[in-house]
């Protein structure tokens, strides 16, 4: 399966939390990261005062895993599109940086995999949410 991680994937992964670990290693066929996400991470690197080890660890996870990155171009403007009507059409609102990540998950035909709940209100995508 194409495993689309959010932020809070990739941390957990880098924590070693053993069910991030085991679902990536025995389900993922491929492995994606938005790059919606880097830009979190990124500003998470920034603000920490371990930015250049953070930064040497996340280049580590890209080619270690052979992690693809997702761009945001027309076709992922198109998704966002639908995906942010739908929540604003249904009054269910959430985080805007989440929208893209979910356009993003589209685009690809993939499952995101997440810890944040507010992703059940897409119904557009495949997910696993865990707990």
């Amino acid at each position: 399966m194409k495993l689309v991680l959010d932020t809070n994937i990739y941390v957990d992964f880098g924590q070693g939390r053993q069910e991030v670990v085991d679902l990536i290693a025995t389900r993922s066929t491929e492995i994606l990261l938005p790059v919606i996400v880097l830009g979190e991470l990124f500003y998470g690197f920034q603000k920490g005062s371990k930015s250049k080890e953070n930064e040497t660890r996340f280049r580590h996870f890209i080619t270690g895993l052979g992690v693809s990155i997702i761009d945001v171009d027309e076709e992922v403007a198109r998704k966002y599109s639908l995906v942010y009507s739908a929540l604003s059409a249904r009054g269910t609102p959430i985080p805007i940086n989440d929208v893209w990540i979910a356009a993003c998950c589209m685009s690809v035909g993939g499952t995101l995999l997440t810890r944040d709940r507010h992703f059940e209100q897409i119904e557009q995508i495949d997910k696993i949410i865990l707990a």
